[in-house]
């Protein structure tokens, strides 16, 4: 069965509400059929920093997307060559999996700079782009405002950061109405971002 699959891309380091209020509007408000939140690796070339393991961000992505049926985890660049970028990405899951559409999921900020990702004209020819409006400084180049693969979904603003959350927990704050009951399980369970 042909299926319009949204990929919605992030470290989701860790996933939070803003995260699942924009994959569920984009299930519920748009064409398509499913939303998959694609956990992007630790770049082995960048520093570690404050990004937990692959699994671990991944088990959260699972336990915030149990209650939506039409939102899936996917840990499909787990097993890609690093550095990875989305054009591959797209080619490999075109590959395996056929019969679906698989369109971009960005924010508007994304949009901006959409111009300098490898390969943005494979992309466009090849997939529809979702964009949802966030505050950012820039504007959209000319050729991307009225481009006929370029969706704009009026979703809401949300403008909660991953890196609050962290500093906020490092901090002892409590941000438990920031994240899923079960990624906040997850994370005081295992002791993360302390």
């Amino acid at each position: 069965m042909n299926r319009k699959v949204g990929l919605f891309f992030g470290s989701f380091n860790p996933i939070h509400i803003g995260h699942l209020i924009i994959a569920n509007h984009m299930v519920e408000h748009s064409d398509l059929d499913e939303v998959w939140l694609v956990v992007t690796p630790h770049n082995p070339h960048k520093k570690k920093s404050s990004l937990l393991d692959n699994h671990h961000r991944l088990e959260m992505v699972y336990r915030a997307c149990e209650p939506f049926e039409n939102l899936k985890p996917s840990n499909i660049e787990f097993g890609l060559e690093q550095p990875n970028y989305t054009v591959n990405t797209l080619a490999h899951l075109q590959e395996r999996f056929p019969t679906n559409e698989f369109c971009l999921i960005m924010g508007e900020d994304n949009l901006k700079s959409f111009h300098r990702w490898k390969n943005y004209e494979v992309i466009l020819e090849n997939h529809q782009l979702y964009v949802y409006p966030r505050i950012a400084e820039g504007t959209v180049i000319e050729r991307f405002r009225d481009h006929a693969k370029i969706s704009r979904v009026d979703a809401p603003i949300i403008e909660i950061s991953a890196t609050f959350i962290r500093r906020s927990i490092s901090e002892g704050k409590n941000v438990t109405p920031l994240l899923p009951d079960d990624v906040w399980k997850y994370i005081e369970e295992m002791n993360f971002y302390k």
